[in-house]
Order: structure tokens, then C-alpha cells, then sequence
């Protein structure tokens, strides 16, 4: 059994609201540097955003105009994971499941040829990792793909186990010695002499910290305490998925594939995760026939044969989105509170860089530049200008 590294007592008492992908990267680097880190969740760990999530690392096949700095946190967040993968499951003894066969984006008509060439040369503008292959090609790889206009492919777009990480690094956080605590809801964030003083949890007791991590997803803005220009604008961005089982030895997919309206993940147990929907309908946790007959209609479009599988499972997640989508990491306006939330859909993308920026945060109160782009105090600024 990993044996945990002693207490520091010169690190800060840290309190991470928040159980999922982000809040757990961020307690298990703490731990790993022996700072005393509780992890607060209102429920189960990971089964928020985390669980609903496909895992995809999609920081080319996803990139348009107008993200350039996102893009440019993507691909460092992308570069970071075999690496932390690997850390992971050594500390773990758990597979995370890192997939790297790579992403095809697909065009089934001549106007979705026309607009995806011309997404092309944007991505090839940021000398992103993408390329145009044949239909020979597309049918080599992939040969239950209906007949297709166009595709792309994106060598560098993997895909890891969304729920296997989570339980992977529940394991390794308290390994290294942080203490877990589920279904803990907080209430307030308690501040006293403009700095963080306690958290006030949902039965009235209190946890003394020197530095709180606000890592509560789309849940973030709904903890009390803070003054309004501390407050996160983050909303939950609700999502339909499913889930088709495929037989493992003989799947119909291998690659991520994204199409008009919908992308397809396949998992080595023979799991095919069909999604997303993209609603903005709050906490909304209803599964609707029109949401699932969109989801299953655009696949279908590419990949016939999935009308011969089984429904597995479906569920409905919340992301957490920002009024730019991007997320929102880095200290505050009060002394020890830091923020992590707001990622969107690239929770599970940026977890292991949003981890290694906040526990440096904490710790000595340096800021990694590539995320100062991406403070709340943005937000401001705009209103301003």
C-alpha cells in the first residue's frame, strides 16, 4: 500500500470545494507535496460533470476562430497528459484507459465538405497537428463509416476513461494523504479581514483554512459568502448522452469520431458513448425524446450499423460554462480564496494543468502565465472597455 508523505507544516491548510476531475488533479498534487488538503463534495466524487463526461482530449478537432488562447491552454493541457496518465496510474494501480488512436472529423455532405476545409485552414494557420485524408483512407481505418464527403484527421486527439480517472485519482490523492470528504455539502465560504477564514458546511459546523480552492463546477456560483465581484458567472450547461454497447472484440468504431450534431467515443470494453446535446436549460435533469432522437438520427447518418445496438445506459450531465466558455482559474479578489472552475467541455482536458498551476498557486503564490488570460478578472475588464 503507498504510504503518504509526511505533513509540512509550513504548507497552507487547504480546503478544495469540489470532488470532481479538477478538484481531485488539484488535491492530489497538494498531497503529493505534503500539504494538509480536504476534498469537499455534495455528493459522491466524480459523479458530477466527471462521470457524465466522454473523456475526449480534443484540443485540435475542436479549435475555431476566436479561441486562439484557448486553443493555445488546450494543447498545453493536451502535451500534459501521457505524462500524467502514466504518473496516475503508478500511484494508483489503476488503469485510466489512455486511448491514442487519434480523431476523425467527418463531413457526410459537399457543405459540410466546404465549411470543414475551411476549419482546416484555420487549424493550419495555428500549425495544429490536422490533416485532410481520402475516403479510401477514412474507409481503411474506419469501414462501417457511411459514404462520406470528407474527413479529417486528428492524430494528436486521444481520449482517456473520464470515470476510471476519477476513481484512479480518489485513490491516489488519499494515498498521498489527502482526506476525502463526500457527501459534505459547503454552504459558505466565511471571509474575515478580506481574506478566506472558514468554510461553513451544510450542517452548521465549520472547517478552519488557510486557502480555498473553488473547484465546485457548475455548482460554484451557488456557494455563499463571497461579494459580488467575487462570485463566478458560471452556469451549468446541460447535456444528453448515451451509451451503446458494441461487441469488444469486434467494435464498429476505434477512433474518436466527430460528425454534424454529435461525436462517438468508443471505450475498450465495447462501450460506444454517443453525445453530446448542448442546452441551456440549468440543473434541468430530464432525458427528452427529442434530445436522444437528435443524438441517435446523426449518428446514424455516419455509422448505419449502430441501429443494431443495445441502449447501455443515458444520462444527463451539467458542464459548467463561463461567459466565454473558458474557464476561470487563478486567485481572487479574496486573500486565499483560488478559483478552478468554468472549463466547460474541457474539464477532463485541462485537469492535470489546471492541477500543477493551482497547487503551485497555493503553495507559493506564483501564477503560471498561460493562465492569466483566464482570471474572472476578465471579466471586469470587458464590462469596462
Amino acid at each position: 500500500m503507498l504510504q503518504p508523505p509526511r505533513r509540512n507544516s509550513d504548507q497552507p491548510k487547504t480546503a478544495v470545494i469540489g470532488g470532481g476531475i479538477i478538484g481531485l488533479s488539484i488535491a492530489w498534487r497538494l498531497a503529493q507535496c505534503g500539504a494538509d488538503v480536504t476534498v469537499f463534495d455534495s455528493g459522491a466524487t466524480g459523479h458530477g460533470a466527471t462521470h457524465a463526461a466522454a473523456g475526449m482530449l480534443a484540443a485540435c478537432a475542436e479549435a475555431e476562430p476566436g479561441e486562439e488562447r484557448l486553443i493555445a491552454l488546450c494543447r498545453e493541457g493536451q502535451a500534459r497528459w501521457p505524462a500524467f496518465a502514466a504518473e496516475l496510474e503508478e500511484a494508483s494501480r489503476l488503469s485510466v484507459d489512455l486511448r491514442r488512436e487519434g480523431t476523425l472529423v467527418l463531413a457526410p455532405t459537399a457543405d459540410e465538405q466546404a465549411r470543414l476545409k475551411h476549419q482546416l485552414e484555420f487549424q493550419h494557420s495555428l500549425d495544429l497537428p490536422v490533416e485532410w485524408i481520402s475516403t479510401a483512407e477514412l474507409r481503411r481505418r474506419e469501414p462501417h463509416v457511411a459514404n462520406i464527403a470528407g474527413a479529417v484527421f486528428s492524430p494528436e486527439d486521444h481520449q482517456v476513461d473520464n470515470r476510471k480517472v476519477a476513481t484512479a485519482l480518489r485513490a491516489a490523492a488519499e494515498a498521498a494523504g489527502a482526506v476525502i470528504r463526500e457527501h459534505t455539502p459547503v454552504q459558505e465560504i466565511a471571509i474575515a479581514g478580506g481574506r478566506v477564514s472558514h468554510l461553513v458546511l451544510d450542517d452548521g459546523s465549520r472547517f478552519a483554512a488557510d486557502a480555498i480552492v473553488l473547484a465546485a463546477g457548475a455548482w460554484s456560483r451557488s456557494i455563499a459568502g463571497l461579494p459580488a465581484e467575487a462570485r463566478v458567472p458560471v452556469r451549468p450547461v446541460k447535456g444528453q448522452m448515451i451509451c451503446l454497447q458494441m461487441n469488444a472484440a469486434q467494435p464498429l468504431l476505434n477512433h474518436v469520431v466527430w460528425a454534424p450534431g454529435v461525436y462517438l467515443v468508443p471505450r475498450r470494453d465495447g462501450r460506444l458513448l454517443v453525445g453530446a446535446t448542448v442546452e441551456e436549460k440549468g440543473f434541468d435533469t430530464s432525458l427528452t425524446a427529442g434530445g436522444i432522437l437528435a443524438l441517435l438520427e446523426a449518428a446514424w447518418r455516419v455509422i448505419p450499423a449502430i441501429e443494431e445496438l443495445p441502449v447501455a445506459e443515458m444520462w444527463v450531465g451539467h458542464r459548467p460554462g463561463s461567459r466565454d466558455d473558458a474557464p476561470i482559474i487563478g486567485p481572487s479578489l479574496i486573500e486565499g480564496l483560488i478559483y478552478a472552475t468554468g472549463h466547460h467541455r474541457n474539464g477532463v482536458l485541462l485537469a492535470p494543468l489546471t492541477a500543477d498551476v493551482v497547487a503551485r498557486c497555493v503553495l507559493d503564490g506564483t501564477l503560471d502565465p498561460i493562465v492569466r488570460p483566464f482570471g474572472l478578472d476578465r471579466f471586469a475588464a470587458a464590462k469596462a472597455a
